[in-house]
């Protein structure tokens, strides 16, 4: 621990939000405290795991589909483009020049019938003829293609903005377990026999009315009492979860709006909270951009500080690893448990608003970035976070969510070398639709319970979800 005073550790959280890359790098990889020899058994034994997935196990639709449209290319950077406006685009002629502007193009052709998968390729002929219609290419009798894309042509645009539609549902429908509680919940029966938990994640964005607050409100109860009819278990831990995002629940959840928030978002929370400890399920907090942390903490403190929430250790707080803060954030967690005698859950993430923090920071002018600017830093930053996640597990029960091979080997070495009891309390977890391969695997050679990370909502709500997980995993 840094410090023991609560203050103290937000003071120095702030005073880390900007702190140069090459100094936190250097501080965290003397954390992780591992041996060269520890170094090189982890890479060998993670490499060992993949070269088993991609020899023995059927790659997910996630997988497939980077393999075909990465960022690399020209068409993966489009389309992810075209994803995370297409819902946002007001009328039908902006879509119109939305779809010429993004895939209008793109070499589409070259991607038909290269998929392993049906559905990437039946994505690739609807972008790929939208994409014609758009560019006005001439049709080539001879050429099955241009057949179709004369066809096209002649029904025109409508069609074409159709099609753009059914690619993104066609991918969306893959990563979101159900349109409402009911029927996810009744979609992961099949996971839930073979031993997999869940946490169940109501989609959609920040409210932007008080309306909208009150709305999610009412569709997180309702989800907690349905999720409460499969809790069995006395611990919460071995019971499915809910996630829950302030922004929701809070149509001005800003640092500016503080006061507001404390008074309103605040009472709203905690009765969620009260709710999921009479169910005995996992309530978690979610990790949202990089300025709301501060606001955020403050949130929690005044929720975890309820009585009625005492002798229940259910109650969860997300934390994201590309945050230069995220060690404090970690410190502070643990030292708020020892104040008010609590036990909670912490899951650590990547983090999935990198694209969106190191713009908003080039906008802004700021001195720094608030996140890690590579990839290396962000794991090593993880691992960092890993081993001081489970040398507070007197106080926390880390839950730890990654699709990486090295890091479910890496977190295993580090539970089991010097630290007291790390080794029984902890958990897995990946997001429904990925990694299924990985964590099979590795469950079925570690035994550890595993946990599924369930989106829950219908179309409209999906699209913004699923280009943060397709930028998360592609960058």
């Amino acid at each position: 621990m840094r410090a023991v005073s609560l203050d103290q550790i937000r003071a120095d959280m702030r005073a880390a939000t900007y702190q140069p890359e090459e100094a936190a790098v250097a501080d965290l990889l003397g954390r992780i405290d591992l041996s060269d020899e520890v170094r090189a058994e982890i890479s060998r034994r993670a490499a060992e795991l993949v070269q088993a997935i991609r020899d023995e196990d059927a790659p997910g639709l996630m997988e497939r589909f980077l393999a075909e449209y990465g960022l690399e290319t020209e068409e993966g950077v489009a389309l992810m483009c075209l994803a995370e406006a297409y819902l946002r685009t007001p009328d039908a002629a902006s879509l119109d020049e939305l779809i010429a502007d993004k895939i209008g193009d793109g070499d589409w052709a070259r991607h038909v019938g290269r998929a392993e998968s049906s559905l990437v390729n039946a994505s690739t002929w609807a972008l790929m003829l939208t994409g014609k219609v758009f560019r006005r290419i001439p049709a080539e009798a001879a050429d099955l293609g241009a057949i179709t894309h004369r066809v096209i042509q002649k029904l025109g645009e409508p069609v074409a903005r159709a099609a753009v539609g059914e690619a993104m549902k066609v991918l969306g429908k893959q990563f979101v377990l159900g349109r409402d509680i009911g029927e996810a919940l009744a979609n992961a029966g099949p996971e839930m026999a073979d031993g997999y938990l869940h946490s169940f994640d109501m989609l959609g964005e920040a409210a932007r009315t008080d309306r909208d607050a009150r709305r999610y409100q009412e569709s997180y109860a309702r989800a907690i009492a349905e999720i409460a009819k499969h809790a069995r278990d006395a611990d919460p831990h071995a019971n499915p979860g809910i996630s829950v995002k302030l922004s929701a629940l809070h149509a001005r959840y800003e640092t500016v709006q503080r006061e507001r928030v404390m008074n309103e978002l605040v009472p709203r929370v905690t009765a969620l909270a009260r709710q999921a400890r009479e169910a005995n399920i996992g309530f978690a907090i979610d990790a949202e951009e990089a300025d709301r942390l501060d606001l955020s903490l403050d949130v929690i403190e005044a929720v975890l500080s309820d009585a009625a929430l005492a002798d229940w250790d259910g109650f969860g707080v997300v934390v994201q690893a590309y945050s230069k803060r995220a060690p404090f954030v970690l410190d502070w967690l643990h030292a708020l448990c020892q104040r008010l005698d609590r036990r909670i859950s912490v899951r650590l993430v990547k983090g999935a608003y990198w694209d969106a923090e190191i713009k908003n920071a080039q906008v802004l002018g700021l001195e720094g970035y608030p996140v890690f600017t590579r990839k290396a830093a962000t794991d090593a930053a993880y691992l960092a976070c890993a081993r001081q996640l489970l040398g507070m597990a007197d106080r926390i029960y880390p839950q730890f969510a990654t699709h990486n091979a090295h890091t479910v080997v890496a977190v295993a070495e580090i539970a089991r070398n010097g630290l007291a009891g790390a080794e029984e309390r902890y958990e897995f977890q990946r997001l429904h639709g990925m990694g299924e391969a990985l964590h099979e695997r590795s469950r079925a050679a570690d035994g550890r319970r595993r946990r599924i990370y369930a989106p829950v909502g219908v179309h409209k709500d999906l699209l913004a979800y699923l280009v943060r997980r397709l930028l998360e995993n592609g960058a």
